[in-house]
């Protein structure tokens, strides 16, 4: 039966994240997976299991959300994306619709993932992305100093257990992770854009690492203090767990074709 491999893009503002939910006796929570699997169902013409590769967290984006699915349908390929679309929400899009390996998993074949967090910020709160990107980027009236979050955010990369940086009951077994890369970018005054790419993170890792670096850029925690953090596991070191709007999920990559 033919696979397909879905490239997905969403506003999470008004979801409860990318995973179906179902509590019992009660309607189903809004999800993205929820509104793909209701638009897929329409098109091929039975309800079929559309897995994602991240399990994006309510109000979290996603600009490179990857999914999957195993279906018969009349649709041709190149035309599969715009079908689905048109029976989606808005803030959902389909942006790349191709076939797939039967044997292709979004998740257990990933290799790396890329997430990004925004941060806009002023020591006088008069920032115009204040009022007009309150749904896609965390607003701050601290100015940051981004070379000290730089330096800070280098001694992340690598390999290591990053307990620290992972919610209390995140449920792994293991906490090492590698961080191939995290960079600290201003595109622009007052913006502040966070990007971690890795072989995979712990829950609401991103966002405690984004609350770090946000406090390195206060002068609050430096270089030292994350090492620290990494080596002891301790909690307390790291910066708050900052709020999932300014989250988002920007690619999921693959060993070959990549995404």
């Amino acid at each position: 039966m033919p696979r397909f491999r879905l490239l997905v893009a969403y506003d999470g503002t008004d979801f409860h994240g990318w995973q179906r939910q179902e509590p019992p006796g009660e309607a189903p929570l809004r999800t993205v997976q929820g509104a793909v699997e209701e638009a897929v169902a329409t098109v091929v013409g039975a309800r079929v299991p559309v897995t994602g590769a991240s399990r994006t967290d309510a109000g979290v984006h996603a600009a490179g959300q990857v999914a999957a699915f195993t279906a018969e349908t009349s649709v041709p390929a190149d035309r599969l994306a715009l079908a689905i679309n048109a029976r989606l929400p808005r803030d959902v899009r389909v942006l790349r619709a191709e076939p797939a390996d039967p044997a292709f998993d979004p998740i257990s074949d990933c290799v790396s993932k890329c997430y990004r967090y925004t941060v806009v910020h002023s020591d006088r709160g008069l920032t115009v992305a204040a009022v007009f990107d309150r749904r896609t980027a965390w607003s701050t009236w601290h100015a940051l100093d981004h070379a000290r979050m730089r330096s800070a955010a280098d001694a992340l990369v690598g390999t290591h257990d990053f307990a620290a940086f992972a919610q209390v009951n995140h449920g792994r077994e293991s906490t090492v992770r590698t961080v191939h890369g995290c960079s600290v970018t201003s595109p622009a005054p007052g913006r502040v854009v966070i990007e971690v790419a890795g072989n995979g993170f712990l829950y609401n890792m991103v966002r405690i690492i984004a609350g770090t670096l946000c406090e390195a850029g206060r002068g609050r925690i430096g270089p030292d203090d994350v090492r620290r953090a990494l080596a002891t596991g301790d909690r307390a070191v790291t910066g708050p767990t900052l709020p999932p709007h300014g989250l988002r999920l920007e690619w999921v990559r693959y060993g070959a074709p990549s995404a």
